[in-house]
């Protein structure tokens, strides 16, 4: 008897919670302990009165231990609401990313030709570097970056993703 294995997914979850001291330290403990990997976690306040935050948290696991993860936030006292949106349907993900990158000559213009087309603002520049923001998915992230691995990168700062549900429904 062969049993198959399921694969691992990426999911974006949407959590609200409580705008509490340590509700971030119990989620990512609870990831830890458990095993599970966080490959983007931004947080957020999300109210006008500063009571609630939304938690964005990118991992990847099979539809099970989705579900696992999900009922043990549920769990937490501040949860307010956990959503799939991976599940749920269409949704808008972005990140940020400012991307240092050293140039002189032509590499420095091979480097502004490519910002161009990647819509990278530069935000600061000298002699021999420019800063540029980056804004998009995360695979037109990676793929900005790795384009500026070849002309001289130097560091990147990520934000991390920001996700929200397409339409009227609240996530």
């Amino acid at each position: 008897m062969h049993i198959k294995k399921q694969a691992a997914e990426r999911h974006t979850l949407s959590i609200l919670v409580d705008n509490e001291a340590g509700i971030l330290a119990r989620i990512a403990g609870m990831f830890t302990s458990r095993g599970y990997n966080i490959e983007s976690l931004t947080v957020a306040d999300v109210t006008e009165n500063h009571a609630v935050s939304r938690i964005t948290i990118v991992t990847k696991a099979t539809p099970e231990v989705i579900e696992q993860i999900i009922h043990q936030l549920d769990r937490l006292i501040p949860v307010h609401s956990v959503n799939d949106l991976s599940a749920k349907g269409p949704h808008v993900e972005r990140e940020m990313a400012l991307v240092k990158v050293a140039g002189t000559g032509d590499h420095r213009i091979e480097a502004l030709r490519l910002a161009e087309v990647y819509r990278a603002r530069v935000v600061d520049a000298t002699i021999s570097s420019f800063i540029f923001e980056v804004t998009g998915t995360t695979d037109k992230i990676d793929t900005f970056v790795g384009l500026m691995r070849e002309v001289g990168l130097l560091e990147v700062a990520r934000t991390g993703v920001a996700a929200i549900s397409r339409g009227k429904e609240l996530t």
